[in-house]
């Protein structure tokens, strides 16, 4: 609502003078006034974590006279946090006694450790094995099939080092190799479809063949240039042939069978140890373990 009077004010975030429309106009601008609550809510913050390490309801001079203490005692004493004080329990330099619901660290033990401090260490920072081995981008093609587009796509997305020679790339062979031996498909496979075989068995597109083995989390292998497709994963998921067991369901198939969200299904089978295989991206669960689990109870 706009108003005819004009009132000289003083931001109080920029100190600028303005002309004002209400008597509560604070802020020459948006800008100041955003500055201006950003500004309180840092202040807030900081008074909360002042108000959560250092309460002035239980001052330091009572935690120093105490012959026992807990963590967030010793925390406060200390000037560190609770997570550090049960850290230093974990590696053996402070200990600390256990009991139903509650743990507590004598201040003897506390005194004991500049009693007797051990000379101060440098963490010296671990060194990478040096890299003494390299392909060439044509060493690389030839050897596996690839473009020096994906190459150079893969050396990049998955950080792999590389060196310039002579005007030349080469590239880590120990990081390439753990690359393409991820990409390995399963050695049980023996027999396998090429996406025009696919095409003009089944009387798809080549669209629909690439989407065809998403959806199914097909497992797949490259050579040179040609894609291959696992024949017995594409003629079970046609309903052609009857997969050897064990049979899995796909972390999709099991959420929709059940009802259940992905973080419930893996909880399932953490917890249970239900055995899975991981193809590719895809995770497999085994059918008959999860069925005797999540089966009905008897009556």
């Amino acid at each position: 609502m706009s108003s005819n009077i004009e009132i000289k004010r003083k931001c109080s975030w920029c100190g600028n003078e303005f002309i004002a429309r209400k008597t509560t106009t604070e802020y020459c601008s948006h800008r100041c006034s955003n500055l201006a609550y950003k500004a309180k809510k840092r202040k807030e913050k900081v008074k909360a974590f002042e108000q959560e390490y250092f309460n002035k309801d239980t001052p330091l001079a009572e935690v120093e006279n105490h012959e026992f203490l807990s963590p967030s005692a010793v925390a406060k004493l200390l000037g560190i946090d609770r997570v550090t004080v049960y850290r230093y329990m974990w590696s053996g330099a402070l200990t600390g006694v256990q009991f139903k619901g509650k743990t507590l660290i004598r201040r003897k033990d506390i005194d004991k450790l500049f009693d007797e401090p051990k000379p101060y260490q440098k963490r010296l920072r671990k060194e990478p094995a040096p890299i003494t081995e390299f392909y060439t981008n044509d060493e690389l093609r030839e050897k596996f099939g690839v473009s020096l587009s994906w190459i150079f796509k893969v050396g990049k997305n998955e950080n792999i080092p590389k060196v310039m020679r002579r005007g030349k790339t080469l590239w880590s062979k120990r990081h390439f190799d753990a690359v393409f031996a991820r990409q390995q498909p399963d050695e049980s496979i023996t027999e396998w479809y090429t996406a025009e075989e696919m095409r003009q068995k089944f009387g798809m597109t080549s669209s629909a063949v690439y989407s065809f083995v998403y959806a199914y989390g097909i497992p797949k292998k490259k050579v040179r240039n040609e894609v291959f497709y696992s024949k017995r994963h594409v003629d079970a998921a046609k309903g052609l042939a009857v997969q050897a067991e064990p049979e899995y369901y796909t972390s999709a198939e099991a959420m929709e069978r059940y009802g259940l969200t992905r973080d419930q299904l893996y909880h399932y089978i953490k917890w249970h140890k239900v055995p899975k295989v991981q193809e590719g991206r895809y995770l497999k669960i085994s059918k008959k373990e999860l069925d005797a689990l999540l089966a009905p109870p008897v009556l």
